[in-house]
This record gives C-alpha cells, sequence and structure tokens, in this order.
C-alpha cells in the first residue's frame, strides 16, 4: 500500500541525492588525500540501491560501486586514485552517483562529484594564502581611496550642526515645556497644549537630534 502511494511522486531523475562531498581533490605529494570517502546520505523512508560511474575509470578503484542505503541511513563510498601522474594534473575528472528504488531499474535520481589532481597540498595553500592577501591588500587601498575623497566632505559636514537640527531642537524643547492636556489651572491657550503621545514624540525625535550633535 505504501508503495502505491509513494509511486507516483518518483519521477526519473527528479528525486534529490544527497552526498557529500561534491568535490574530490587528490595530492600527488600527499598520500593520505588518495584514499576519499563519499557519504550517500538517505533521508527518505523506502531503500535506495546506488551505482557508482566515472568519465575515466582507468584512473580510480570504487570500493562497492553499487550497493544499498537504508531508509535514513548512510553509507560510505570509498575511492581511490590509482594513476598518480603529472600528466594528470589540473585534469577534471567526474563521478556520477546515480540512485534507485530497490524494487525497479529506472534511475530516479542523480548527482556529480568532480575529482581533481593537484601536484602538491603546500603549494595549493600558498597560492591560496597568497590570493588572500592580494585580496586583503586591494581592499586596504580601496577603504583608503575611498576615505581619501571623502575627507573633504566629511570636514565640511563636521563642521557643526545645521541650521535645520538647532531648529528642530529648539521645537521639541518648546513642545515640552507646554502644558499636557488636561492640567488644570494654566495660562496656555487650549490649543498650544499638547497630548501625553505628542510630547512623547518630541522628547524621541529630541533624543535623535542629541545623538546627531553629539557626533558631529
Amino acid at each position: 500500500m505504501q508503495q502505491q502511494k509513494r509511486q507516483p511522486e518518483l519521477v526519473e531523475g527528479n528525486l534529490p541525492v544527497f552526498v557529500f562531498p561534491t568535490e574530490l581533490i587528490f595530492y600527488a605529494d600527499d598520500q593520505s588525500t588518495h584514499k576519499q570517502v563519499l557519504t550517500l546520505y538517505n533521508p527518505y523512508e523506502f531503500a535506495l540501491k546506488f551505482k557508482v560511474l566515472c568519465t575515466t575509470p582507468s584512473k580510480y578503484a570504487v570500493v562497492d560501486a553499487t550497493g544499498a542505503v537504508k531508509p535514513q541511513c548512510c553509507v560510505d563510498i570509498v575511492i581511490r586514485h590509482r594513476d598518480v601522474r603529472a600528466a594528470y594534473f589540473g585534469v577534471i575528472d567526474k563521478f556520477r552517483l546515480q540512485v534507485s528504488e530497490q524494487s525497479q531499474r529506472k534511475a530516479l535520481g542523480k548527482k556529480e562529484i568532480i575529482a581533481t589532481l593537484l601536484p602538491s597540498a603546500k603549494e595549493q595553500q600558498q597560492q591560496k594564502e597568497e590570493e588572500e592577501k592580494r585580496i586583503k591588500e586591494h581592499l586596504a587601498e580601496s577603504v583608503f581611496f575611498e576615505q581619501t575623497l571623502c575627507q573633504p566632505e566629511n570636514r565640511t559636514a563636521s563642521s557643526g550642526p545645521s541650521l535645520l537640527t538647532v531648529f528642530l531642537g529648539i521645537v521639541c524643547i518648546a513642545a515640552l515645556m507646554l502644558p499636557t492636556l488636561g492640567e488644570a489651572e494654566s495660562l496656555v491657550p487650549l490649543y498650544l497644549r499638547l497630548s501625553v503621545n505628542q510630547k512623547l514624540v518630541a522628547a524621541y525625535v529630541l533624543g535623535l537630534i542629541t545623538m546627531v550633535i553629539l557626533r558631529t
């Protein structure tokens, strides 16, 4: 019954495949990287069959290239690079991981993993550090250039608060000094009396203006 309910959803080639990592990097001078592991996850409520294909199978040995994964479980697939030579440095190979339901042959989903052989892990790390250094230097130069361009404007802006800012501050202070609606015995006309909410707004605006003045 469960299989009949699930069957319409299992469209060929549309099932998401969860595998990590999606890129394999082998280093010629580091034998520990010549053996790497792909982990296939099955988050579904039914078992999956899997099959590992490769564009250049002569260069790699895949342990358990076919198998099954139980529902909500995972399995490790070991891949060994067995033909490490300079002629293959920088060449990109591809693995394809196909999955299907155990009771069927059609591929429900697939995922491609790229594999690259590089000469040296140390050289790669040095290149990465040099690239990061160049990026940081470029960003620092850009920030310095922008600050240099903005200096005249900053001097003008920091000469003091504008007249509009001072005027708004005086208005807010005057509003706070006016009597509140409902107060008895006041000589101030009724139309000049403010509500509590209006005074709260005036106090809030005055606080913002004070922060602007202190920063300038």
